[in-house]
């Protein structure tokens, strides 16, 4: 089965009357397990709420770099869920300017510390700061993060090969999103076929970004069977030995999983 690494169903982007359709078309494409990740403030108790409703559903748990320097609710009583797999999505995001890089900065370490106590994997997102990102994750301070395991994933992956081999030798994931079947991502797809197969996974990111042939429509996770053509085509194997692939990947980067997924 395909799982998707990364989505935001919790988002107000999505009706909550339209989750449970999502979920049940998700199904019948054969994703079997969602991994909703947390970006606003109230997204952790939604997450929770989701989780518990859903045997499907997992969640990462943390605040998206927008949010720095507005309330932060303490979430660390939520990581000890079972099905909490790791923290995220955090990280730097200068896309509009770096005026509040400093709060950003701030935050996204203060949440490394906490999977770090929490021994969690984290999901970051990195915009426009591949420099900062870069040199924060390779911080020695940081370099149990992941406990045992895999320090961690980058979401939405659209980093030059130059940055995401410092990254791939500190040991950690990349996850392709819909963004590599567009017809002007000719680097990003480069990046993802130097990749090790053993080191992707796979996410929508929905309810953004949908894949073509779904431009201008809601992204849902039925539709990662789009950008997992594109991966196949990548690495030259048939899509059934790419499924297999991105689910032992996802086990190794997401541990807690694995006690639900059969």
């Amino acid at each position: 089965m395909f799982i998707d690494t990364h989505c935001h169903l919790m988002d107000n982007y999505v009706p909550k009357n339209e989750i449970s359709g999502m979920i049940k078309r998700a199904k019948d494409a054969g994703i079997g397990a969602l991994i909703n990740s947390c970006a606003d403030p109230d997204d952790p108790a939604k997450a929770i709420k989701l989780c518990e409703q859903y045997e499907n559903m997992f969640c990462t748990i943390g605040i998206h770099p927008e949010y720095a320097g507005k309330a932060i609710p303490n979430y660390n009583h939520l990581l000890s869920h079972p099905k909490t797999v790791g923290v995220g999505e955090i990280g730097l995001d200068f896309h509009y300017g770096s005026e509040n890089c400093v709060m950003q900065i701030e935050l996204f370490r203060a949440q490394l510390e906490i999977a770090s106590t929490a021994g969690l994997p984290v999901a970051v997102h990195s915009r426009n700061a591949r420099q900062e990102t870069i040199e924060i994750l390779c911080a020695p301070e940081f370099a149990k993060l992941g406990g045992d395991g895999v320090p961690g994933v980058m979401h939405f992956h659209c980093m030059p090969w130059e940055f995401t081999k410092i990254l791939l030798d500190r040991g950690f994931y990349f996850s392709a999103a819909g963004l590599i079947s567009f017809k002007n991502a000719d680097k990003e797809c480069e990046v993802f076929r130097m990749l090790p197969l053993d080191r992707i996974v796979i996410e929508t990111d929905a309810p953004w970004c949908a894949p073509v042939p779904y431009r201008g429509k809601t992204c849902e996770p039925a539709m990662i069977i789009e950008t997992a053509r594109i991966l196949a085509n990548l690495h030259d194997v048939p899509i059934v030995e790419l499924e297999h692939a991105l689910f032992e990947n996802t086990k190794r980067l997401y541990p807690k999983m694995n006690p639900f997924l059969i």
